[in-house]
């Protein structure tokens, strides 16, 4: 996944799309700019991750995104892990080559400038909850029933940064007890956990609640383009990672980032004046 430019791009890229049956694509939102949706389109197989959905070609096309919610395109779904009819047929060879390359596409998604949101309307299971980790945000919809690793049922263990996100998200106890036991989370235990951060009303899905959110977010400051994006979004993602000084070094950087731009001085003159700012990415 790439950006570049005044306005933070995403290009139809790498290992997430497919030129014949896409599994996965890109799709602007279009009665909300700047919103576009990663929409997962596997029903048959529950968007269950396969060698195809991550060994694709590239497209040239640069899309703006201003924020990125990850959803199924089918509701009532969201990710049911790796694919694990495919996985029977695989060679120890493809395995290991298939998680190299699956948590390469989950660093790229977790280290993406711009804000990105998980839409689970469906069962988020195993590699699909991992992929939810990635993200910066989670939002369940009410009757999701669920949402777990269970990756020990298997004989396994979460192989996709499970073990890794969840202590950073959960802290080592959760962490343990989700993976230890393989526990099904309704989306209501899941944000009791910290699992999700949101759970949409009884009356309406996730991927709404989700374009809610990210409507909040491409409201604030924080958007327009990579280079402050990215200052804002490495200051806190390392926040866990360092000392308390090193962490407020890393933080004046990137405030001093914000200081010669001219969107800064248009959010003070809007203070002012009580209106709304204008933000311009400049």
């Amino acid at each position: 996944m790439l950006y570049a430019g005044r306005v933070m791009t995403i290009r139809l890229s790498r290992r997430l799309f497919s030129t014949q049956v896409p599994e996965a694509f890109l799709e602007p939102l279009q009665s909300h700019l700047g919103i576009t949706c990663l929409s997962f389109n596997r029903p048959q197989a529950k968007n269950a991750i396969s060698m195809k959905l991550l060994h694709v070609k590239r497209h040239p096309t640069p899309i703006p995104i201003r924020a990125l919610i990850i959803r199924s395109t089918t509701m009532g779904s969201f990710c049911a892990g790796a694919d694990l009819a495919e996985r029977r047929t695989m060679s120890q060879i493809q395995i290991t080559k298939f998680l190299s390359d699956l948590r390469t596409a989950l660093g790229q998604l977790e280290t993406l400038p711009m804000p990105t949101i998980a839409a689970i309307d469906g069962p988020a299971l195993g590699g699909g909850l991992e992929l939810s980790f990635a993200c910066d945000l989670r939002v369940a919809g009410h009757g999701v029933t669920k949402i777990g690793l269970p990756e020990t049922r298997l004989g396994i263990i979460p192989g996709a940064g499970g073990t890794q996100r969840a202590v950073r998200l959960l802290g080592v106890s959760k962490a343990k007890a989700l993976i230890f036991t393989a526990k099904m989370l309704t989306a209501q235990e899941a944000l009791e956990w910290g699992v999700v951060d949101y759970v949409s009303s009884p009356s309406t899905s996730a991927f709404e609640r989700a374009v809610e959110l990210a409507q909040e977010i491409t409201k604030s400051g924080m958007h327009p383009h990579f280079p402050r994006a990215t200052s804002f979004s490495t200051a806190i993602s390392r926040a866990a990672d360092l000392s308390l000084e090193s962490g407020l070094d890393l933080e004046r950087a990137s405030y001093e980032v914000l200081l010669p731009t001219k969107d800064r001085l248009e959010a003070l003159e809007a203070f002012k004046e009580k209106r709304q700012p204008v933000f311009k990415g400049e």
